[in-house]
């Protein structure tokens, strides 16, 4: 399958999830997306279109770790982000993986947040 269709059908999953997932004031949508090289995580209030709670692996503190994408820069990136968001006062989410199927580094982050306090 060559990368046009692959993106196209990518980009359809998202849509589809989005159509579902909705982020409120006291639920917002946790939404991630791993690149490469680098993870992006943030916690979004779609009611207002505002970002509540934010972390990647290209912040001047985590760049030392030298984590990347894959499942113990997944993991770690988890922990953060729901240190982040409990201390915006955020405990529970709504998960958008982005398209990407429930496994993996998707599945590392997820389970990582939930140990670091997040609801969903």
């Amino acid at each position: 399958m060559n990368l046009k269709k692959q993106n196209k059908l990518l980009q359809k999953r998202r849509w589809r999830i989005r159509k579902k997932v909705v982020g409120t004031a006291s639920r917002p949508r946790l939404c991630v997306f791993f690149s490469h090289k680098h993870i992006y995580a943030q916690c979004i209030d779609d009611s207002c279109g505002k970002t509540i709670a934010f972390a990647s692996t290209m912040e001047k503190a985590l760049v030392a770790k030298a984590m990347t994408s894959n499942i113990a820069g997944a993991t770690e990136m988890g922990k953060i982000l729901a240190e982040k968001a409990k201390s915006v006062g955020i405990d529970s989410v709504v998960f958008d993986r982005g398209g990407r199927l429930y496994h993996g580094t998707i599945k590392a982050f997820a389970d990582a947040a939930r140990e670091g306090g997040l609801n969903f």
